[in-house]
């Protein structure tokens, strides 16, 4: 009686070991460079207000973190903070689900992309400000203004990434769940939205990127309170200082928002994708 051996695959020892060492060694490099880059830009922004420029026109950066320190004591950031944020979570969600039914209308039926093709691309390639202004003219001071306008200049970001999501889903899958007679309901849930979850997530960073533009872009045309309304002041009164100290926060959270908290939720939700080996 002849016994037969398999050979089953091993692990090559160290392997798993040598691959979280690589990863830590280009988590590093990417830091390094990344504040290599802060670093050239403040020298480059203390050589120009020293040598190039007066004072009064570009402050030293350190004469802007004073600044800042100044607003966060005074309790005027959390106030006018809490203020744009409201207008952007309560527009960007209005967007974000407007602009998806739209997307996926448009992706599966003709008859829909022509109803709402030209109004996508035209809502698309119109400058902010044109909206801004006209919102401004509309309601005046109110808040609505604000929230109208993020929803009418960022649903089309958000369309046009779920209608190329659509169009890219696969058709053998569509096919197959037609074949099981499932509902149409059904195969949206399990075949086409799970399908459209980086789309999604695109939608979400360009759109948002948008929804922070054209807020603070309203609230300095026209708004009483939030960001750009104390950037507007600022200006006003010709402080280069508070108004570059108000840009700068308004900057470094909406980094903090993509790398923090976006980019974090991408890496979680996508975490079951193998890695590409280099």
């Amino acid at each position: 009686m002849e016994s037969s051996t398999t050979t089953e695959p091993q692990a090559i020892p160290g392997a798993d070991e040598k691959s979280r060492a690589k990863r830590r060694l280009e988590r590093r490099r990417q830091w390094f460079w990344r504040m290599a880059g802060y670093v050239f830009f403040l020298t480059v922004w203390q050589l120009t207000s020293t040598y190039l420029v007066k004072g009064f026109i570009l402050p030293p950066p350190i004469r802007i973190v004073e600044k800042m320190q100044e607003i966060f004591s005074t309790g005027l950031f959390w106030d006018h903070f809490s203020a744009t944020m409201t207008k952007i979570a309560i527009g960007f969600s209005i967007s974000f689900v407007l602009g998806s039914i739209i997307g996926i209308l448009m992706g599966v039926s003709r008859w829909w992309e022509a109803f709402f093709s030209d109004w996508v691309l035209m809502t698309l390639t119109t400058p902010g400000l044109i909206f801004a202004l006209v919102t401004a003219m509309i309601f005046g001071l109110s808040s609505v203004g604000p929230i109208v306008a993020v929803v009418v200049t960022s649903y089309p970001f958000v369309a046009v990434n779920v209608v190329e999501g659509v169009r890219a889903a696969p058709q053998e899958l569509l096919d197959m769940a037609r074949a099981y007679d499932l509902r149409a309901w059904v195969r949206y849930r399990h075949v086409l939205i799970p399908h459209l979850a980086p789309y999604f997530f695109t939608a979400i960073r360009y759109g948002f990127s948008v929804a922070w533009k054209i807020a603070t872009l309203t609230e300095i045309i026209g708004g009483t309170e939030g960001i750009g309304f104390m950037m507007r002041r600022e200006f006003q009164v010709f402080s280069m200082s508070g108004f570059l100290a108000w840009a700068l926060l308004f900057f470094a959270f909406a980094l903090f928002l993509e790398r923090a908290i976006l980019q974090r939720q991408i890496t979680r939700f996508f975490r079951w994708r193998p890695e590409v080996a280099t």
